[in-house]
């Protein structure tokens, strides 16, 4: 009887216990569903929105009717862009200056990022935080110097690189190197310092070290240097507006604004339509490659 009325407390204790603990947790899973349900919506309603302008005719968006609803669906937009040599010239642009881009990118950045992390020098982490900081800097800072610089190379060579497409593989490595290079640099760091050293034993030299075991074991993190490269190079606005006037020159996210709207009229239908086409390569990548690129980022924190 005495071990009965000691034991019943403690049940007593125990139940108020866990069930404090399930009511805890039934309020943060509603919490966590409400801010959930609040990020979807902010976050899906533009593109849903996109899709629904998209589908509709100039006539019908020009009526101010039900903005959130079809009432004659077409795929006129699709139709007339996915056919336009216009619009296929700034698309094979854009796929040629980022593909080049990430190529120039990832030379780059994975031997520095491998020089900086392994090869330990003097001044190389005050060096690896300077290259992160250069990431830092706003374009918006930056258009006007590079501009001024191609200009004056121009004058004294007679090289026009102003108005030419290829001048945005100049531009973009200084957006995409720098932070590229940081992302390496945290992978490579976090590489056991054993794989390296059993290397240089075997007789294997730096080159040979980072091309046949840095680079297989550090995937992860270059899959997420590499969608970083493509999507800034992809996605960028500010300097092919400023160094690319020309319609054969212009790139997708300049092309779609500069040819659908003209003065003050806006052709909504295939802005959207453009915009949705536009995003389809971005989001191909990330909807397969996502693991890895999330891996990739959060490597250098995890691991030790």
């Amino acid at each position: 009887m005495a071990d009965t009325a000691i034991a019943a407390p403690a049940q007593r204790v125990r139940r108020r216990k866990y069930g404090s603990m399930s009511r805890d947790r039934t309020w943060a899973l509603r919490w966590s569903y409400f801010f959930l349900t609040l990020f979807v919506i902010f976050f899906l309603l533009p593109p849903v929105y996109m899709l629904i302008t998209s589908l509709k005719t100039s006539a019908e968006i020009s009526t101010a009717a039900n903005p959130w609803w079809v009432f004659n669906p077409t795929l006129e937009n699709y139709r007339e862009l996915v056919t336009s040599p216009q619009y296929l010239g700034y698309f094979r642009n854009s796929v040629l200056v980022s593909v080049i881009v990430v190529a120039v990118t990832m030379l780059i950045s994975v031997p520095a990022a491998f020089a900086l992390s392994r090869m330990k020098f003097w001044g190389s982490a005050t060096l690896a935080t300077g290259v992160f900081l250069t990431y830092l800097v706003p374009d918006t800072l930056l258009f006007i110097p590079l501009f001024k610089m191609f200009a004056t190379f121009a004058d004294w060579t007679g090289i026009q690189l102003i108005n030419r497409w290829y001048v945005l593989l100049i531009v973009y490595p200084t957006l995409t190197v720098p932070f590229c290079t940081w992302i390496m640099i945290g992978y490579f760091a976090s590489i056991p310092k054993e794989l390296d050293e059993a290397a240089l034993i075997d007789g294997a030299g730096w080159l040979q070290t980072l091309t046949k075991v840095f680079i297989p074991v550090a995937l992860p993190g270059l899959i997420a240097a590499t969608i970083f490269a493509f999507t800034v190079s992809w996605a960028q606005f500010l300097y092919p507006l400023a160094f690319t006037t020309s319609t054969e020159q212009l790139v997708l996210p300049v092309g779609i604004i500069t040819s659908l709207i003209k003065g003050d009229v806006f052709n909504w239908g295939q802005i959207m339509t453009g915009a949705l086409l536009g995003a389809a390569p971005p989001l191909i990548i990330y909807a397969f490659l996502m693991d890895y690129y999330i891996a990739g980022l959060t490597a250098g924190a995890t691991k030790g």
